[in-house]
């Protein structure tokens, strides 16, 4: 990904450098061929060039690009399971994927993590977005995902004859379990996704307090994807399910629901993250019925959604670390809307603005492990920065209002906002 020439200063406007101090009020951040050179008050800036290109922040916030954690590029209205594999065919959702990730740069989130994908679409979409061929995110690639055969995510019935291995590779044992992780590898991605346990979609087989995989296979999945510098993470609701994915040695945990005590203190012990993923729970609350979403189901994704409420609190309060983002591309919870899971963790789970805003580019980056790179405003680091006209700790929804963005940055370049050429 190309780095943009020259300097560039942006003024007027409060600093959130994203590394958990509070605000700089009357900053300025000074770009030098695409990286950082100083953010700190305007009074300590160093000489501007004359031929120093000026963004005017418009008295509102300067900050880093934001980072979805758990990102499904090949997610598209999906209603239904079964959408996520068989409603379109891999050449249409390649494009329904490019569409997703310059919609998830204009809306801020200059970095992503893929919490699985169709085939292995998001590898190549990362080349592509890296060659600049498209604009997107910085992504981290997780392609196919892992599921125990008759799991979550084995849904299509065996009289089909069309298997899940577009989507998913199932696995019986742990050989199998390093079959699919040793296919991933050759795919080329850099995180295995697995789901060690079920979900309030599935009430009648694998509800959210199931297993779906044995910890003898997510120990195989570990082992051999570390062995090749891989990264996993799982879908872990199921109290246990949380406990046998740390003992197993994951990297990262998605939502993470129900944890209790010991579960808390491996997860502290271990330092692992987790990205939580609430809004799609309240969104299929407050708007699961209106697609027919089965009562049951409804009541499921409340259960989940005070339990991970309730998880978050805790994770925060105990100094772990939490991403943000998660499961848009539902017909309930689009592409588009990714900001809202940082208003609904600021105005329903009780987390300041600042905290919310450190798990979405900090953490996040961390999680991609490019924390060197990218994620908070430091000399040294890609400018990768977000303009937005108004105060977002004081309001943290104008990160929903793409109209308020002024620029969003890569490397110093505006790819999207007003400035955008």
């Amino acid at each position: 990904m190309k780095l943009a020439q020259g300097t560039t200063v942006i003024r007027n406007g409060q600093l959130i450098t994203g590394t958990g101090a509070g605000p700089i009020r009357d900053a300025a951040l000074v770009i030098q061929d695409g990286k950082i050179a100083y953010a700190g008050p305007v009074a300590g800036a160093p000489p501007i060039p004359p031929d120093a290109q000026r963004v005017d922040a418009r008295g509102g916030t300067i900050m880093p690009g934001l980072v979805e954690a758990h990102f499904h590029p090949t997610y598209f209205n999906v209603a239904a399971l079964e959408d996520l594999d068989i409603k379109y065919p891999v050449e249409y959702v390649t494009l329904l994927a490019a569409a997703n990730a310059r919609l998830a740069l204009e809306c801020g989130y200059t970095a992503a993590r893929s919490g699985g994908s169709l085939f292995n679409i998001d590898v190549w979409l990362k080349r592509a977005i890296e060659d600049d061929i498209f604009i997107g995110p910085r992504l981290a690639a997780s392609g196919r995902e892992i599921c125990g055969v008759g799991g979550l995510m084995d849904w299509n019935p065996d009289y089909r004859k069309i298997g899940m291995e577009g989507l998913v590779l199932l696995v019986n044992g742990p050989d199998e379990a390093r079959a699919a992780v040793r296919k991933l590898v050759k795919d080329g991605v850099e995180w295995v996704k697995t789901y060690p346990t079920g979900d309030a979609a599935a009430p009648d087989t694998n509800d959210h307090h199931t297993l779906c995989m044995t910890f003898e296979e997510m120990h195989a999945c570990v082992a051999t994807a570390h062995n090749h510098n891989l990264k996993v993470t799982g879908h872990c609701r199921a109290t246990e399910g949380i406990k046998n994915a740390l003992r197993a040695g994951y990297d990262t945990l998605e939502h993470g629901t129900f944890m209790d005590q010991k579960a808390l203190d491996l997860l502290l012990e271990r330092n692992t993250p987790v990205v939580p993923a609430l809004q799609f729970e309240y969104a299929s609350i407050v708007h699961g019925p209106e697609i027919g979403m089965p009562e049951r189901v409804v009541d499921g994704h409340k259960e989940t959604l005070e339990g991970g409420a309730d998880s978050a609190r805790m994770i925060l309060k105990a100094g772990g670390r939490l991403g943000m983002g998660g499961d848009y591309g539902f017909a309930w919870n689009p592409h588009g809307t990714y900001a809202k899971e940082l208003t609904f963790f600021v105005r329903h789970v009780g987390f300041s603005p600042l905290d919310t805003i450190t798990c979405a580019t900090k953490t996040g980056a961390e999680i991609l492990e490019r924390d060197k790179e990218i994620g908070t405003l430091e000399p040294g680091k890609l400018a990768d920065v977000l303009v937005v006209d108004g105060d977002v700790l004081a309001d943290i929804s104008l990160l929903e209002d793409r109209s308020r963005f002024i620029a969003v940055m890569q490397g110093g370049i505006v790819k999207a906002g007003a400035l955008r050429p």
